[in-house]
């Protein structure tokens, strides 16, 4: 395992209890911290842990671990003193770290999932659950009192397909992620053109599909987030330009498409498609930002949540090229853009009235893919 211990910014790690306050909850050490997970095999350095100015946002990269590979994506746990990692690889694994002031320990040798190529992982009844993106499944994974990881993994396999041959030959799950009551999982597959909706037997791991949602052929859902009321879900579809608004029903589990709405302006697409990849929402559910690869921007959205409704406001470039993930600050006034080929995360001020980002620093990240804090 190597690591590195680039210089700190003393004047960031000075700010224990502001950045406690911004955070809303006690993180780490009361610091808050941001971890940038990113590719090892196209040059990344792995986890790298920065520091956070609590006034201006701004990232100082403070260590780095390379303690398993490919750690595509990241989630804390709630308390802040644990972080997940996927092994996105073939032989997919999932790991538990330790978070410490100096960097994330790993707490042991990564848990095999039982699928291949796991692109994210999500928290909930003491299971993690990631979505391996090539082998086309859901995998569960208890979570001990200790943080660590136990198995075997439960697997759900998804069947299906789509109308692009190039991507959707068979299932591609993508996300995997709790909804707001706690009572299901929705699994967003980029292959088949679907959400799958999941109750999780807590005491086994199992999963089992309850519904299954079908989304316009070819748009290729990636991820989803659901808009603070609890009653709306927004999906970004990878394959073409679009999020997807849908009426959730935690009740009856059921996931009711209600529009689409382009993400890029009219007369935008050029001769190099875009593939969106990530969309995050305000904390008052007023918008919704998306980052697009290709076109290299970040669409800004208003919504409606009580019209089920999102409209384009702009787009805005992202700082970089091949935005693969967005952050929002715990505070909400800062979003973050992890730009995977150019090797940067991008920090941008929100605007509160309009919700339009201003760039306003960047750090390098080689290979970046996702940004978490704690």
């Amino acid at each position: 395992m190597a690591t590195t211990e680039p210089a700190a910014d003393s004047t960031t790690d000075s700010t224990t209890a502001s950045a406690r306050r911004t955070a809303g909850r006690p993180a780490h050490g009361g610091q808050l911290r941001a971890y940038l997970g990113s590719f090892t095999t196209a040059g990344g350095p792995g986890i790298t842990t920065a520091a956070v100015d609590p006034a201006t946002g701004a990232l100082t990269p403070l260590h780095s671990t390379d303690a398993v590979p490919n750690p595509s994506y990241l989630v804390a746990a709630p308390d802040g003193r644990r972080l997940y990692a996927v092994s996105e690889t073939p032989n997919g694994a999932a790991a538990a770290f330790r978070l410490t002031p100096g960097g994330p320990e790993l707490l042991a040798p990564a848990a095999p999932i039982g699928g291949a190529d796991p692109t994210h992982l999500t928290l909930t009844a003491s299971h993690l659950l990631t979505a391996n993106y090539s082998s086309g499944d859901v995998s569960t994974l208890p979570v001990h009192a200790d943080g660590t990881l136990g198995g075997p993994p439960w697997v759900l396999a998804h069947r299906g397909s789509g109308p692009r041959v190039d991507r959707q030959e068979g299932p591609h799950a993508h996300a995997v992620r709790p909804d707001p009551s706690g009572r299901w999982l929705l699994s967003v597959d980029l292959g088949t053109d679907s959400v799958r909706i999941c109750a999780l037997d807590p005491a086994s791991g199992a999963l089992s599909v309850r519904g299954e949602t079908r989304l316009r052929p070819g748009s290729g859902p990636r991820h989803l987030a659901f808009h603070p009321d609890g009653q709306l879900a927004c999906v970004i579809n990878e394959l073409d330009p679009t999020v997807t608004l849908c009426r959730w029903d935690a009740t009856q589990g059921r996931l009711t498409p209600l529009g689409e709405t382009s993400l890029l302006p009219e007369g935008a697409a050029g001769a190099d498609p875009t593939y969106p990849s990530a969309l995050v929402l305000s904390r008052d559910g007023r918008f919704g930002w998306a980052a697009n690869r290709g076109h290299d921007s970040i669409a800004v959205l208003s919504l409606d949540a009580l019209a089920g409704t999102a409209t384009l406001v702009t787009t805005v470039p992202c700082g970089g090229h091949w935005p693969r993930d967005l952050a929002l600050h715990p505070d909400g006034r800062h979003l973050y853009a992890a730009n995977e080929r150019s090797g940067d995360v991008t920090w941008f001020t929100l605007d509160p009235r309009t919700g339009v980002p201003e760039r306003a620093g960047s750090v390098p990240a080689p290979a970046a893919s996702c940004v978490v804090f704690a």
